[in-house]
């Protein structure tokens, strides 16, 4: 009888059940595992293992399927491990759990393992395979289980075809991707939503949605993952409007409520300059998975509010719910835009105790941090001392802050480590570029251009973008392009003359070239977010907010002529860079230039 166990609040003291009747020890732990205790499972583990019971397979399965669901990947193999009589669905439960858990590479082995045996792998093992060689974006090892399904006559099975298709879409693999979705003899919304995910991860927005009318054409029943896909591509696109018409679908079809479209919506509000459309979504969203409290740190921080951020993950950890490696990015990166360096420092070492090991991105958000600070020696001490091979992101910090501190020393010996790295990222070129001239080594600096000219790259045009009725309107620094050009050039020549008369005077050390001063005004009069704010207030209401997306950060005069602009007109402008957003109000910038 399970009276064996302790009485009280002992989760299966309640029952009196013979030993032999091993379905209700599975029921209880398929509880534990939807409900997320694990003290409950923990005892009725201990009550298995007493009793002998972890020699049944549909027990040992059971048991592996509750500790994946509590993120305890490594109890689950042990649970593998203990089970003496290994059925292909104790092998499906426990490299399920290892995808499931950002465990990829040991999904593969535990696949390669059990072919070992003779084993051959079933239409629930090979969609985790796929989704193992999707995380790694090993596109080479997918071919592979690709080639398998076929050889073991599941590749027309719908579930294997759809994780097939995910697979190649996030190895970015489009092509084959397409192919694969054309030639299923059916398809089910899950295929529909990986193609349209794929898509847009690969910036080709139109298809996605294109997909996405075809799918509502043709009848489908989309679920939360297919709007969260299709959100997605308004949020890459910052198309708001159109975002909000699909949240309206959502609403009808009643799957508002999933926590995968609030993620969606949370970044799309986000990414829009929203944040307290975001903070309503997540507010309304009943059910809370990591993904939406990954997105609503993620947006907090973009926004600069490192107090909520740290305030939602306290909040995140009373709820029960484990942090990962992307929760602490997101709170490192908070506390590098406040300039918070004590509090970055204990929430990196905090990783430790959730045996999170940090990757090159929490490494470069470190020593970003410690560079923002001036503190550049222990920025490289922190890259001396890295467990892990220093990126061309994490030297690319330590340059970038160099150059703003103008240590051109630290800074070309820094660039010199990401050459040796090999082939590198145009910005790294323009950095040391910009580093050099910063220094009034104009010569320095035109040899590293032409080393970029040499290897056939060119420098990212920066671009600024406004959505104006589900219609995106795109600038470049001094360009006349656009239909209301004359318009534009008018209104800033108007504003130019009010934001002197406020004491605004143009840093023209921001243009990093050796030219005269008439024309280096020239130059920076006319940059993209200028462009694309002229256009905005000729454009909007007067009560409507000035959004405002750019590819390339902000530079620091523009930074300064905004928030003149903001005075001058009485205006919210907004405006997100590559790192962040910057909220101008009243002469005001929410980052407090830091950034």
């Amino acid at each position: 009888m399970l009276n064996h166990l302790p009485q009280g609040n002992d989760p299966v003291s309640a029952f009196s059940v013979p030993c032999h009747n091993y379905h209700r020890i599975c029921d209880l732990l398929l509880s534990s595992a939807r409900s997320r205790s694990t003290s409950r499972g923990l005892q009725l583990h201990g009550y298995v293992v007493k009793s002998g019971l972890s020699l049944i397979p549909l027990v040992a399965n059971n048991l592996i399927n509750f500790y994946s669901k509590s993120q305890l990947p490594l109890d689950s193999r042990r649970a593998f491990e203990d089970c003496p009589q290994k059925s292909s669905t104790t092998w499906s439960s426990v490299i399920s759990c290892f995808a499931q858990n950002e465990l990829p590479w040991m999904a593969l082995e535990f696949l390669r393992i059990m072919m070992e045996g003779n084993l051959r792998p079933d239409d629930h093992i090979l969609p985790s395979a796929t989704k193992s060689c999707g995380i790694l974006s090993r596109c080479d090892i997918g071919k592979s289980v690709h080639c398998l399904s076929m050889k073991t006559g599941y590749d027309a099975d719908v579930f294997v075809g759809s994780s097939l298709v995910d697979m190649y879409a996030k190895c970015g693999d489009i092509v084959d991707a397409r192919n694969m979705f054309d030639e299923m003899p059916q398809r089910n919304v899950v295929t529909w939503s990986g193609m349209m995910y794929g898509y847009a991860q690969m910036g080709e927005n139109e298809e996605a949605l294109l997909l996405f009318k075809e799918a509502l054409f043709e009848n489908l029943a989309v679920n939360d993952y297919s709007f969260s896909s299709v959100i997605s591509v308004c949020a890459n696109s910052t198309l708001l409007e159109l975002g909000r018409q699909i949240q309206g679908l959502c609403v009808k079809s009643s799957f508002d409520s999933s926590s995968f479209v609030g993620s969606s919506l949370v970044s799309l509000y986000s990414k829009c300059g929203v944040l307290e459309g975001a903070c309503q979504v997540f507010d309304e969203t009943p059910v809370k998975n990591l993904g939406i409290w990954n997105a609503m740190l993620k947006a907090c921080a973009q926004h600069s509010d490192a107090k909520k951020v740290i305030q939602l993950f306290k909040q995140m950890k009373r709820s029960g719910m484990k942090p990962n490696f992307i929760t602490f990015l997101n709170v490192l990166n908070a506390c590098n835009h406040a300039g918070l360096l004590d509090e970055g420092k204990y929430y990196f070492d905090l990783m430790k105790e959730y045996r999170i090991e940090p990757t090159d991105k929490h490494y470069a958000s470190l020593v970003d941090m410690l560079g923002r600070a001036g503190k550049l020696e222990e920025a490289l001490k922190v890259i001396t001392n890295m467990p892990i091979d220093p990126t061309e992101s994490v030297w690319g910090a330590l340059l970038t802050n160099c150059t703003n501190h103008k240590n051109t020393e630290l800074a070309a010996f820094a660039a010199d480590k990401v050459f040796e790295l090999g082939r590198v990222s145009s910005g790294m070129h323009i950095s040391l570029s910009n580093a050099y001239a910063a220094d009034g080594r104009f010569k320095d600096s035109a040899e590293a251009r032409k080393l970029l000219r040499d290897r056939g790259e060119k420098k990212e045009t920066g671009l600024s973008w406004v959505e104006e009725r589900n219609k995106v309107h795109t600038f470049a620094a001094g360009e006349r392009r656009h239909e209301r050009s004359k318009e534009i050039y008018e209104k800033l020549a108007e504003l130019g003359e009010e934001m002197e008369k406020a004491g605004y005077v143009a840093d023209t050390s921001f243009v990093l070239r050796e030219v005269d001063g008439d024309e280096k005004n020239q130059t920076i009069r006319y940059h993209s977010e200028k462009l694309a704010i002229a256009f905005g207030l000729i454009t909007f209401s007067a009560d409507r907010p000035i959004r405002v997306i750019k590819n390339l950060r902000v530079c620091g005069d523009c930074h300064n002529a905004i928030k003149f602009m903001s005075v001058c007109t009485g205006r919210v402008i907004i405006v997100r860079d590559n790192n962040r957003f910057h909220r101008f109000e009243n002469g005001k910038c929410s980052c407090n230039d830091y950034w």
